[in-house]
């Protein structure tokens, strides 16, 4: 028993370590976005898809990802996803001009494509049952502590400085952490794939990843080019060329085949509402780091550095509560999810009173507020994870698995796009402290469509529950 623990242990650590390299380059070059424009003399535009560049690919690349793994095994998918985000990161550290950059950050986002979605459905397969909630749990806490590291960590290496390498030291720590995954993954994550696996839907494949980056143009550059009305010819060609493939993905099913889309996925009740309900908590999630660190470093003053260690809290206390109450989340799912998103609403409600109440400690009921979002975070992102693929078919994980991170990838740049617009849109009148505790308005209202969706699910009765754990 302590032997297939150990080995579950290193299984899942393994496969924890992209996970948590996908979310932290995903923000990690907020912070050193000034440094890289400056070192590299880029335009508003390259710095832009620097940021976005990533998130671009990314996004439209994780389904066909997932569908990789479902046909040539998430073992070897997550192999190849492992070199190739190493070699991309060796590309973006090396880079020599601003141009260059984006090319290698795109080509990292479709890297982190292949190899992210492998990672929730190698667990879904190679686990029991009874131990994918600890690993869900574990899962959260990468995807949060990336999400938070980066944010701190970017502002650490650009003061830092590490052998001289500035703002290039947060593309090349991937490559030695990547490498040494690598060979740790060929001895500690076993094969997985279907039985007589077809060739893969090439049509479908690049139909999906076109159609999902031409929806996803707007939330990347929309906000700072001011929305003009071209940008949105983008999406609606997205939207027709979608509904295309969709159709021709249906047909490929019925005649047979195996198409990379099933869209039969979507109508399995846990994946629809777990997806859903991540949408609305990414929207918030992404969006509420973006502006926090907007206000400290233009609203408050603070230096990157210092900006960035205010996060550090939430990553704590991500962790306790992602950790320390497993066995109580396993049990009671929703109400986890409503529990942690009301803790949430409240830390918000306390950093609104110390945003706009004269004579409070903005910066201290900041950090209040901080260590009760991460607290409450920390209970609702595995949980909703756990939630939308527990019904999925195993030769299916893989294509849940991107169904479900591609919509949070959305969401995370939408929200940050969208709210991000907003409150820039109410610094110029009423200033940084009260455009921040207005846009918590909108999060409380995507948290209430948190409950609302992946609170109040419906529940099966105890026989059919007890059927499903036999």
């Amino acid at each position: 028993m302590t032997s297939t623990i150990k080995r579950q242990g290193l299984f899942l650590t393994t496969l924890l370590v992209a996970a948590f390299m996908g979310q932290f380059d995903f923000f990690v070059v907020n912070v050193a976005a000034p440094v890289i424009q400056g070192a590299l003399d880029a335009n508003e535009a390259e710095l832009e898809l620097v940021v976005g560049g990533y998130a671009f690919a990314y996004a439209s690349g994780l389904i066909t990802g997932g569908r990789l793994g479902d046909i040539y095994g998430h073992r070897k998918m997550y192999l190849w996803g492992l070199a190739l985000f190493a070699a991309t990161s060796l590309l973006c550290g090396l880079a020599g001009s601003a141009g260059f950059l984006v090319f290698a950050r795109i080509l990292q986002g479709f890297a982190a494509a292949v190899m992210i979605p492998q990672v929730l459905a190698a667990i879904n397969i190679v686990l029991p049952g009874e131990r994918r909630g600890w690993a869900m749990a574990w899962y959260g806490v990468a995807t949060g502590m990336g999400s938070i590291a980066g944010q701190i960590l970017g502002g650490w290496f650009v003061h830092a400085d590490l052998a001289g390498l500035g703002w290039r030291a947060i593309f090349l720590i991937n490559v030695p952490i990547a490498a040494l995954t690598f060979v740790a993954a060929l001895l500690a994550v076993p094969q997985s794939r279907r039985a007589n696996a077809p060739s893969i839907d090439a049509q479908g494949a690049i139909g999906i990843a076109v159609s999902l980056a031409l929806l996803l143009l707007p939330f990347v550059l929309g906000r700072q080019h001011g929305w003009p009305a071209w940008m949105w010819i983008g999406p609606v060609i997205g939207v027709l060329l979608l509904w295309l493939v969709i159709r021709m993905e249906d047909r490929l099913g019925e005649r047979g085949g195996d198409p990379v889309l099933d869209t039969k996925l979507i109508t399995v009740p846990s994946l629809a509402r777990g997806t859903i309900a991540s949408v609305f908590f990414m929207a918030f999630f992404a969006s509420f780091m973006f502006r926090l660190t907007i206000l400290l470093q233009q609203g408050e003053h603070v230096e990157p550095l210092h900006a960035g260690l205010v996060f550090a809290p939430s990553g704590v206390t991500f962790a306790l509560s992602s950790l320390l109450m497993r066995g109580w989340v396993a049990q009671n799912r929703q109400r986890a999810i409503r529990t942690g998103a009301m803790i949430t609403i409240l830390g918000l409600i306390i950093a609104a009173l110390g945003l706009t109440i004269d004579g409070l400690s903005t910066v201290g009921l900041i950090i209040i507020a901080v260590c009760l979002t991460g607290f409450g975070n920390g209970l609702v992102l595995p949980t909703l994870i756990g939630v939308a693929l527990s019904d999925v078919p195993p030769m299916k994980a893989g294509v849940g698995s991107g169904i479900m991170t591609a919509s949070q990838q959305f969401a995370a740049s939408a929200g940050v796009a969208l709210l991000g617009t907003l409150y820039f849109s109410c610094v110029a009148t009423v200033g940084h402290q009260h455009a921040m505790a207005w846009t918590f308005v909108v999060d409380v209202v995507l948290l209430i469509g948190v409950i609302l969706v992946g609170g109040f699910s419906g529940r099966p009765k105890r026989k059919e529950r007890t059927s499903a754990v036999s």
